[in-house]
């Protein structure tokens, strides 16, 4: 699974805040659904791997840093053979604003602090995004190759997240595919990606709250000696929890 923070949108940089408030340093629980689909050929090989699980944000402040600590617990269901899985993510806010990734052990990419959105916003980004009126262009670079990914982001209606109000915000970006998956890597593939998602944040906390993100790719083996279809489809649903359970995103009556 590839997802990284990344997204640009203009002069807007969704990277977390550099005076967050203090509502925000309370943890933070969040119910976490994955599922990753790969297929090659017309279905001759196929593999599909299911996550279920909960996770809890801490945040810790001092004079030196801010750090952010995301734990996962989660089961792993891959093609029937079931493991249960814990993951970590480490990330610190400097002074400067300068965020630095710390210690990881997120191979599934099932955290808050590994997704394409940053898991906190400071106010001025909140209200500059809440005044986007139209679709935004940003290019970010992929996550696998490092050619640029091109698309929009856009501003959805607020909405309620367990009952609290929450910005909304949409992206969508497209790019070419030409070389080896991470987890992959003897598999040569020519093709396109899609990334799209879509992300809310609580306007007391500036936290994010909900996020659905997925990553498509669709192309062909890249290999003389054989030339198939391709379709990996990877999708990840992080909302805070309620309970057990994941929060109910609602219009604003």
């Amino acid at each position: 699974m590839i997802f990284r923070r990344a997204v640009l949108a203009g002069t807007f940089a969704l990277l977390v805040a550099a005076a967050a408030p203090a509502a925000a340093r309370a943890d933070q629980a969040y119910a976490v659904e994955g599922h990753d689909t790969f297929r090659v050929g017309n279905g001759e090989v196929r593999s599909e791997t299911v996550y279920h699980g909960v996770q809890r944000l801490t945040i810790q402040r001092s004079k030196a840093k801010t750090t952010f600590v995301a734990v996962v617990e989660y089961d792993r269901d891959a093609d029937g053979a079931k493991q249960h899985q814990r993951a970590s993510f480490t990330s610190f806010l400097l002074p400067s604003g300068e965020q630095k990734d710390g210690p990881a052990a997120d191979p599934d990419y099932l955290t808050v602090l590994n997704q394409p959105f940053a898991v906190l916003l400071d106010k001025p980004t909140m209200r500059d995004l809440a005044h986007v009126k139209r679709p935004v262009p940003f290019d970010f670079p992929s996550p696998m190759t490092g050619a640029p990914l091109r698309g929009t982001l856009r501003h959805l209606p607020d909405a309620l997240v367990g009952g609290n109000r929450a910005m909304g915000i949409a992206f969508e970006a497209h790019g070419p595919l030409h070389g080896a998956l991470p987890e992959r890597p003897a598999m040569q593939l020519a093709g396109s990606i899609t990334m799209k998602g879509t992300a809310y944040y609580d306007y007391a906390t500036t936290l994010l709250v909900a996020l659905e993100a997925t990553l498509a790719i669709d192309g062909n083996l890249d290999d003389a000696a054989r030339r198939a279809p391709v379709s990996i489809v990877y999708t990840r649903s992080i909302r805070a929890a309620v309970g057990q359970q994941a929060a109910r995103i609602a219009p604003v009556p």
